[in-house]
């Protein structure tokens, strides 16, 4: 039982009545370890997610797993309310706001360093204003037109996703003449957006966007190629976690691995990862993950 009390009956808590752990002091970005890459928990409050097909839709299972993850040693918890697989039907922001705000409120007050995973710029406003401290979005090339303006004003680390198109066309706009270079100066346009109204080089974060307007073998040309995207001067996460193309790579009898059986692939892209210095890994199971960042480090110390 993992939740904001301890479990009755168990260790020194043998009263029937649960000891509720006292409020942490707020997560800072700024305290985060510096010495290993960071390992970034998934948590998809929605109904058709695609690594777990809602299993934590609602706030009370969604706040439970969030827990679980970040006693289990997760940096960061992401939370999400829309689902962005390929053919995902899109979310009003205020379905989505009712999904996340009383998820982030409630590990924010647990002590977790909560970022937002969202497309939509009221939905990061009222995450932040409920204490998230970094916005999540993959939005690619349509980012909407005041997000900018949004991480300027809040100063709040922002991840900037590659993708093209939304999660209904973008399996559709795969075309590439490099896909590298391509992925890098399409995020260095989206970035200029950013620049240009007023958001600070060290707020933004660069996810290639694996997965997203990508077909399986641009998928590992990126992850080949990840040292080009540190040349554009940020941190760089990688999410590639569960995703179709590992699924595709670990085909069995023509059967392809489902998404519960790709956390070791997962874990392993987390160490090639780690290897070549990415800032983070953004993942659904956080400790194979965090062994294999630990790992890493050591061996690079």
């Amino acid at each position: 039982m993992d939740s904001l009390a301890a479990a009755p009956g168990t260790g020194p808590a043998t009263s029937p009545l649960p000891v509720l752990r006292k409020p942490r002091p707020a997560a800072r970005f700024e305290d985060l370890p510096t010495d290993r890459t960071l390992v970034m928990g998934i948590l998809n409050v929605t109904p058709d997610s695609f690594s777990d097909g809602g299993t934590h839709r609602t706030p009370d299972t969604a706040i439970a797993l969030g827990l679980r993850m970040f006693y289990a040693g997760a940096d960061i918890i992401d939370v999400g309310g829309e689902s962005t697989r390929s053919g995902a039907e899109p979310v009003s922001p205020e379905e989505e706001q009712r999904r996340v705000i009383p998820v982030i409120q409630a590990l924010v007050k647990a002590g977790a360093l909560v970022s937002i995973d969202t497309m939509h710029t009221s939905t990061a406003a009222a995450a932040v204003e409920a204490g998230a401290a970094i916005i999540n979005d993959v939005s690619g090339l349509t980012i909407e037109p005041d997000m900018p303006e949004l991480v300027a004003r809040t100063k709040v680390p922002y991840i900037l996703t590659h993708r093209r198109g939304d999660a209904l066309t973008m399996d559709s706009l795969t075309d590439y003449n490099n896909v590298t270079e391509d992925v890098v100066a399409e995020l260095s346009g989206v970035r200029d957006k950013l620049y240009a109204a007023g958001v600070a080089p060290e707020q933004i974060i660069i996810d290639p966007g694996v997965g997203f307007s990508k077909n399986e073998d641009q998928n590992w040309e990126i992850l080949k190629n990840l040292d080009r995207l540190f040349t554009l001067g940020h941190k760089v996460m990688v999410a590639a976690s569960r995703k179709r193309f590992l699924g595709s790579l670990l085909t069995v009898s023509g059967k392809s691995a489902a998404p519960l059986e790709r956390d070791a692939a997962t874990a392993a892209i987390t160490t090639l990862s780690a290897t070549k210095g990415a800032w983070a890994v953004r993942v659904h199971d956080v400790g194979p993950s965090l062994d294999a960042v630990k790992v890493a480090a050591r061996i690079a110390r």
